[in-house]
């Protein structure tokens, strides 16, 4: 896309509800998202003259949205602080005195094409994340979601590189364990 056909008046109607529940997924509340998709939309405006068609209108307004993104959760550090370590220091799986399982994993017998393409699965993906304490939450989401690199959620949220693999380890056992509940019981 060049720069001349950037129309601005139609970004809302194009690309509204897509930045809208691309944020949604990434920060969990609703109206922050909506002013995270309003100021990335007032920024892409005041940038509108820099833009040099490199990449297409929509993958320039996403680029601008992840830097909102994680402007959102500076701002979050610098006004609220939580505690990293889980309320519970229990692991979501429970291991015998010598170090294994005292029951395996289920096995989900699934194919990952055909299961980023169910509706029901993402929607019990969802509803897992939304169960995740915040904190593993939004650790979880920059790191396996954003693809944001170890160093820098490690900075961002001022946590040693071990504290992160714990805490993205409990993450995943949590979703892991929802799942085989809320999902693959059901299917």
């Amino acid at each position: 896309m060049n720069k001349e056909s950037l129309d601005s008046d139609l970004w809302v109607d194009r690309y509204g509800d897509l930045l809208y529940r691309y944020t949604l997924v990434r920060v969990n509340d609703p109206d922050a998202a909506q002013e995270i998709v309003q100021v990335t939309l007032l920024a892409a405006l005041e940038a509108n003259k820099s833009f040099e068609g490199r990449s297409s209108e929509k993958s320039w307004l996403f680029g601008i949205l992840k830097h909102k993104i994680l402007d959102h959760y500076r701002r979050l550090k610098k006004h609220k602080t939580f505690d990293l370590l889980p309320e519970d220091d229990t692991d979501p799986f429970d291991y015998q005195p010598d170090g294994h399982w005292k029951s395996l994993p289920i096995d989900w017998k699934l194919d990952p094409e055909k299961a980023a393409e169910n509706t029901q699965l993402v929607r019990a993906l969802a509803g897992c994340m939304d169960k995740l304490p915040e904190k593993f939450r939004r650790i979880f989401v920059l790191k396996e979601i954003e693809g944001l690199s170890s160093d820098k959620i490690c900075n961002e949220f001022n946590v040693k590189p071990t504290n992160l693999w714990v805490i993205l380890h409990r993450a995943r056992n949590q979703l892991k364990k929802c799942l085989e509940i809320h999902w693959v019981n059901k299917v």
